[in-house]
């Protein structure tokens, strides 16, 4: 680390981004009137640190409240460098009074924090919690506190025993300093001020919680008199000033008595008690002053005193004697004895040629002094009075102000200059732009609490408003309205310079005794003083601060220190001949990435030829004074150089307990602190920037004079062209790196950006690198390296720095401060091989400034290049440039074996540890490709990763069933079958069939499925197939009829004939709708189509035998009855069953029968899927389906009488029915074919006669048994029998028509049956009966159905009625015996003669 000196500081400025602070005001009344001809007080401020400000584990760690005065109002504001606190600043207004310079003390008890504040007419005093007490746990976690202020509103400010009102005209002193506040030690609040008649008025308010009256007590001139034996000079008498008219006070408080110190108008200092009420100490102050003859005429009105203890060195005063052209600062030690007697001892005396002291502070050790120089600037100085004999004061380098004029680049746009100038972070306080907009807008609307983003929109407008409102022509050339531009942004720019002169205005000082640390309190805002760092010292500091080498800390040889010496006199020189355009060249020429060499060469060409005061010769004599140029410059780079040996961290024992740990994250964590230590930073890389940019040139110049100015000759140029010269080059490039990232704004991120962010992280497993705070306030503008210190690089310092050092220890301002901009900066340093900047930048979505920051390092960096081109991929995704990320991905991969943040990429996942580093970084680089959806580029870079997987089968597996994947979803149906034969894995190869049959079924891209050849996976597939086939549902998976298309794609007909069977079967026992029953009839037809086109020897398929679990109607087809897979049947002892042609026809012609059912009756549909042949026939004739139901039971040859008797009962109903049972016959006799066509209209009962009698035609039966049912049907049911029936069945089967006319005694029809059937057999009219040969000698023999005659004669018998037809039918019987016997009579004679 660069040696820290405490000869110098640095002001940072840490005033905050808000476009204006939020102050609660509270008003204070004292009922008082405001004094005629008052005098107008100037402002003042002041601050106070707490007690344990320097302990780390109390609530007051790093904590204090500063104030300002400024006519009748006191601002004050608690600020932590550790945590936020809210409701943190009040604004106190009394009324009619004005606030007193340095009237306002605060100090702190046990219990509270007491706030003592003096006007010139009252005195007040405020009571607040200590932070101590206001929080219940000593343990806080929270990142924002409330601060003591938050309920100062509750407070009674006018209450009588916390205000009172000053009598007399002691209010109205003109010694503005001269009052002093304290609590002493019973907690009385006593208020001193200086009376105008001389003296001390000093009013007491009494402690608290107690009854009491103010009480008031006038230190004067009589008592002191007393005490030096009643003489009084009357020449220090005057009743306008009096000699003794108190200039400044100041107090001790002691366990018994408070000492009033008080400097007075005659040059002396005179110590007060106050229990007492006597001076027991008076000294004149010109006896400390060398050649003082005049002075003691002066009225000493810049007169100052201020006092510090210790318990190592006591009391000290420290008086400042404000004497023209000759201001001294004395440093006294009170020395005190037994008997209540004091002295003082002279310490030291130091001079200063400054003039206007503004304040000043003494410290036990240390004087600090604030003047103001001719141009109003901050002069800032400090000397420890116990070792510096020399009397010489350290600097302080305090910020310059903002540029008054703005070079604006012919190639740059004036607004953009201008905003980025005023925005940028270190230039100007919002609250400064905030009123130089309102001015501009001439007060037209009040600018409220904007964003930052939006406050430089308003800006914007409010310029370009001014501009187009000033203009009166309509056309005008670019260059003039550039130049217009460029007057209205310049005039917003003065207005802006003036109201940040006025912010920046300097007020106090104040010095924290416990901590050291050091601020500069301004009127707008508090700045920090930061210890200067070795080179910026030496670089920064004036020509009389660089006298010896002793001044030179870099080295301890007094000659190369010499050498140094010179060396940064020279570099001050160049700086000084170096002109704003030039620099602006340089500057740009490094954004640009021009090779700093070259540009530092253009510089000097310039300074060169531009030389009219002789510079370079004076450069030239300086250089001829350093005897060893090389090793000075190899000094200063090394002070330069921030380069590491190892990574920084925390590599010390962890801290013990909880309230340690958490104090250590809040450490330096609030948004002040945060603020000045990156201003720091950027600070130190500005100068060093400007520091190695003159050096460049310097080297340069060297090389321009040669042997002139080198006395060891061409070897020493050869080492500064080949060594240094690139090393310095390298650290000027290295420093501006580091101004940029300080300087750039870091990008606002919408919460949806963070959490796609989030799971690109979660994918590499980088979820626990820090991501970007969505807490801090929008107003704050907020720079990437604020962004990186805040999520990542304040914890990794702490830690570092408590890795080395003990907790228990104190927080030493500059001990702590120099080590965290230190650290941060060589986390930042690009040559280290911490990688945490860029992968901070990469998590918190500030994808835009990584790019910037990878293309600043890019040409000359050589650390972290596979890292930094991992990172600008990630920036390239994030942006939507696959293309460019997938080159930055491979790039970065031959790096992986190399660079810490590419290990620690590969190196946590436990099933890839057999995996090579390379092949990891592979793995996790395509799963965030897939995680962000990008498939053709994880097609692409696992091509590449299968190369480096040579060895490896598994990691080759995983990569090609990751190539598949992506090629099947983008659907390169031909590429990820090609990766699925890559395959190594069978496992996974199988895997990825199974997925692509899958995907394929599901897009329809069946063509491709089935045509593609699979080369020994032939059986894999169908098995796959197969397998879903049987375990989804059948009617939104088409995996039958893909394996069907499959198998007859390879002209295996026999198998596409068995799938579709199978399909039939499974949609009869599980589909049984309608559209199930279509289904099943198609694979039906399929199948048969399948068998008919094999050789008929081989026409037949294989079925395994149905179990139970089939065999129930609507039991599921995989589970039996418990719900479980029924186990495999043991193997040789499974049952099949061989299906021919013909059993397929008959499945075939069930299946569309059942269609035909479900199709003119749906209900129907789902009975009848199960049912079988005899059973459908019953259910289609019940549906009036007597075509079907017929054909259906020719096919199964069942007994067709079920199908006559319900038509015959159908008939019958229409018969006896009305006009209802009419229409709904229709719709089942257009379902049947009819026979015959009638032209004329037909009643549904014709139709339905005329169709029973088609059926009787078309379908005989032996003995004429379907008549036979008819009719007996008919008769069972009273109806008559139609003639044509009648016809039918005699020429039939007469003799059964006579049967059944009997049995249903029908005797009439039986009779005349008789008598008509007699007739026949004797030749009249046989042919209605069917006989072919009536009776006669040469016909065969003719019958008579005598049994039924015989009954008919019988039942004709037993009735009167029926007498008639008796004798008929005897009579016709007689006449048939006639002939019977005269026929074989003739036979019998006829056979003898043949005989004979």
């Amino acid at each position: 680390m660069a040696a820290v000196l405490e000869r110098s500081l640095v002001e940072i400025c840490g005033f905050g981004r808000e476009a204006e602070r939020r102050f609660r005001e509270v008003t204070v009344s004292p009922g008082v009137n405001a004094p005629t001809g008052g005098i107008k007080f100037p402002d003042s401020a002041g601050a106070f640190h707490y007690g344990e400000s320097g302990k780390l584990l109390s609530v007051t760690s790093d904590r204090f409240i500063h104030w300002c005065t400024s006519g009748d109002t006191v601002q004050l504001v608690e600020e932590s460098l550790d945590t936020n606190l809210l409701n943190n600043a009040i604004r106190l207004k009394f009324s009619s009074c004005s606030v007193l310079p340095g009237g306002v003390t605060i100090q702190e008890t046990l219990n509270n924090i007491i706030i003592l504040i003096c006007t010139n007419q009252s005195v007040h005093r405020l009571v607040l919690p200590h932070p101590a007490r206001m929080y219940r746990s000593e343990l806080v976690t929270e990142r924002h506190m409330q601060s003591i202020f938050t309920d100062v509103m509750k407070l009674d400010l006018q209450d009588s025993a916390h205000c009172a009102l000053i009598p007399g005209l002691a209010g109205h002193t003109a010694v503005p300093g001269a009052v002093v506040a304290w609590l002493n030690f019973h907690g009385e609040a006593h208020f001193a001020l200086a009376s105008p008649a001389g003296g001390i008025t000093v009013v007491t308010l009494p402690p608290l919680d107690t009854q009491g009256s103010v009480s008031v007590v006038e230190l004067k001139r009589s008592s002191m008199m007393r005490r030096i034996s009643g003489w009084m000079p009357t020449a220090i008498r005057g009743d306008q000033s009096p000699p003794d008219l108190v200039l400044s006070l100041a107090v001790r408080e002691e366990e018994e008595d408070s000492l009033i110190f008080a400097l007075c108008q005659d040059h002396r200092l005179r110590m007060w008690s106050l229990t007492d009420q006597t001076c027991l100490l008076e000294a004149d102050m010109l006896e400390y002053m060398p050649a003082c003859k005049g002075v003691r005429r002066l009225s000493g009105q810049g007169h100052r005193l201020r006092v510090a203890f210790s318990s190592r060195t006591g009391l000290c005063l420290c008086v400042y004697l404000g004497v023209p052209q000759r201001g001294q600062f004395i440093v006294l030690q009170l020395v005190g004895t037994d008997n209540n007697c004091y002295s003082l001892e002279h310490i030291s005396s130091l001079f200063s040629t400054q003039e206007s002291l503004v304040d000043f502070t003494l410290t036990p050790t240390e004087v600090w002094a604030l003047w103001l120089d001719e141009s109003n600037s901050a002069v800032v100085k400090y000397i420890n009075f116990e070792h510096n004999t020399a009397g010489q004061w350290n600097q302080v380098f305090v910020q310059p102000p903002p540029e008054e004029e703005v070079p604006v680049g012919v190639d740059l746009d004036p607004r953009e200059t201008y905003l980025e100038l005023l925005f940028s972070p270190l230039r100007f306080t919002a609250s400064a732009i905030v009123r130089a907009l309102q001015i501009f807008r001439r007060g037209s609307e009040r600018v409220l609490d904007l964003s930052w983003e939006n406050l430089k929109k308003e800006v914007t407008q409010a310029v370009e408003s001014e501009l187009q409102s000033s203009v009166t022509e309509f056309e005008f050339s670019q260059e003039e309205y550039r130049q217009l531009q460029v007057e209205f942004w310049s005039r917003f720019y003065s207005c802006c310079l003036q109201y940040q002169e006025v912010e920046s205005t300097p007020l106090g000082l104040t010095v924290s005794q416990n901590t050291g640390m050091a601020c500069l309190l301004r009127k707008g805002f508090v700045s920090f003083l930061l210890p200067c760092f070795a080179v910026d010292h030496l670089y920064l500091s004036y020509d009389q601060y660089l006298l010896s080498e002793e001044d030179t800390p870099i080295s301890d040889d007094p000659d190369v220190a010499r050498d140094i010496l010179q060396l940064v006199r020279t570099l001050r020189l160049v700086s000084d001949a170096v002109s704003a355009e030039m620099a602006y060249e340089m500057e740009k020429a490094l954004e640009y990435l021009q090779t700093p060499e070259r540009a530092a060469e253009l510089v000097l060409e310039n300074m060169v030829c531009s030389d009219n005061d002789g510079v370079i010769e004076d450069i030239q004599n300086k250089l001829q004074d350093i005897r060893n140029p090389i090793t000075a410059m190899m000094a200063l780079l090394r002070e330069l150089d921030l380069e590491t040996e190892s990574e920084i961290g925390g590599n010390g024992p962890v801290a013990p307990g909880l309230s340690v740990r958490m104090s250590l994250s809040q450490l330096y964590g609030s948004s002040c602190a945060v603020s000045v230590v990156c201003q720091a930073v950027c600070h130190m890389a500005m100068t060093r920037a400007q520091f190695c940019r003159d050096m460049l040139i310097l080297q340069k110049l060297y090389l321009h004079f040669g042997d002139n100015v080198f006395l060891g000759g061409g070897g020493q140029l050869l080492q500064l062209q080949q060594d240094l010269i690139p090393r310095t080059s390298h650290l000027l490039s290295s420093y501006h790196l580091l101004k940029n990232i300080s300087q750039s704004l870091a990008s606002p991120v919408p919460m949806d950006t963070i959490d796609v962010n989030l799971q690109h992280l979660t994918a590499l497993e980088l979820s626990d690198t820090p991501t970007m705070s969505t807490g801090r306030s929008v107003l704050n503008p907020q720079t990437v390296l604020e962004l990186f210190y805040q999520t990542a690089a304040r914890r990794i310092i702490i830690s570092h720095i408590f890795s080395q050092q003990h907790t228990d220890s104190l927080l030493v301002w500059n001990h702590m401060i120099s080590h965290v901009v230190q650290l941060l900066a060589q986390l930042l340093w690009p040559s280290n091989p911490g990688f945490q900047f860029p992968e901070c930048l990469m998590a918190s979505c500030q994808f835009t400034q990584l790019q910037d920051y990878v293309r600043l390092i890019g040409p000359w960096c050589q650390v972290n290049i596979g890292s930094c081109r991992f990172v600008l991929a990630q920036c390239y995704l994030a942006n939507g440039e696959g293309h460019k990320a997938l080159r930055c991905f491979q790039e970065a991969a031959t790096e992986v074996e190399k660079e810490d943040f590419l290990m620690k990429l590969t190196g946590s996942e436990d099933d890839e540890a057999a995996a090579s580093p390379r092949l990891q970084y592979y793995n996790k680089v395509l799963r965030l490709l897939e995680d962000v959806g990008l498939p053709e580029l994880i097609i692409q870079f696992a091509s590449l990763a299968i190369a480096e997987a040579e060895d490896d089968v598994h990691c080759q597996a995983a990569l090609w069933t990751r190539i598949f994947k992506h090629h099947l979803d983008l659907g390169h149906n031909s590429e990820a079958y090609e990766a699925l034969t890559q395959n190594p894995d069978s496992s996974m190869q199988l895997d990825c069939l199974r997925q692509l049959v899958v995907v394929l079924c599901e897009r329809s891209q069946l063509e491709d499925l089935v045509q593609f050849p699979y080369m020994n996976l032939h059986d894999e597939v169908v098995g796959i197939i197969e397998s879903r086939a049987r375990g989804l549902d059948l009617l939104t998976h088409n995996y039958y009829e893909l394996l069907y298309a499959f198998h007859i794609n390879r002209h295996n007909y026999r198998k596409a004939g068995t799938v579709m069977f199978e399909f039939g079967m499974r949609l009869g026992r599980e589909v049984r709708t309608r559209l199930g029953l279509q289904k099943q009839v198609n694979c039906y037809l399929a199948a048969l189509n399948c068998l008919r086109l094999i050789r008929p020897e081989y026409a037949w398929i294989v079925q395994p035998v149905s179990g139970s679990t089939y065999g129930r109607p609507g039991a599921s087809p995989k589970r039996n009855s418990d719900g479980d897979f029924p186990a495999e049947p043991a193997a040789g002892r499974r049952q099949v069953d061989i299906l021919e042609l013909q059993d397929l026809e008959k499945e075939y012609f069930l299946s569309r029968a059942r269609l035909t059912l479900a199709q003119h009756h749906p209900p129907s549909a789902a009975i009848a899927g199960s049912a079988s042949a005899q059973e459908l026939v019953l259910l289609l004739v019940q549906a009036g389906l007597f075509d079907s139901a017929l054909s259906l039971s020719r096919i199964f040859k069942l007994d067709l009488s079920p199908i006559f008797d319900t038509l015959t009962f159908k008939c019958i109903q229409l018969q006896s029915g009305g006009e209802e049972p009419q229409s709904e016959a229709w719709s089942w006799l257009a379902a049947n074919q009819l026979s015959v066509v009638n032209t004329k209209e037909s009643s549904a009962t014709d139709e339905a006669w005329r169709l029973l009698s088609s059926y009787l035609d078309r379908y005989p039966s032996t003995n004429g048994q379907h008549h036979r049912h008819v009719i007996h049907k008919l008769l069972s049911h009273g109806v008559p029998l139609p003639d044509w029936l009648l016809q039918s069945y005699k020429c039939m089967d007469a003799p059964s028509l006579l049967r059944l006319l009997l049995n249903f005694d029908l005797l009439e029809m039986a009779a005349e049956l008789v008598l008509e059937y007699v007739d026949a057999v004797l030749g009249r009219g046989h042919q209605y009966f069917g006989i072919e040969r009536p009776l006669s000698a040469t016909s065969p023999p003719a019958w008579l159905p005598y049994t039924a005659i015989d009954q008919l004669l019988h039942a004709l018998s037993e009735t009167q009625t029926h007498i008639s037809l008796l004798k008929k039918v005897r009579d016709k019987l007689d006449e048939y015996h006639r002939v019977v016997q005269q026929t074989t009579e003739r036979r019998l004679a006829a056979q003898r003669r043949v005989a004979a």
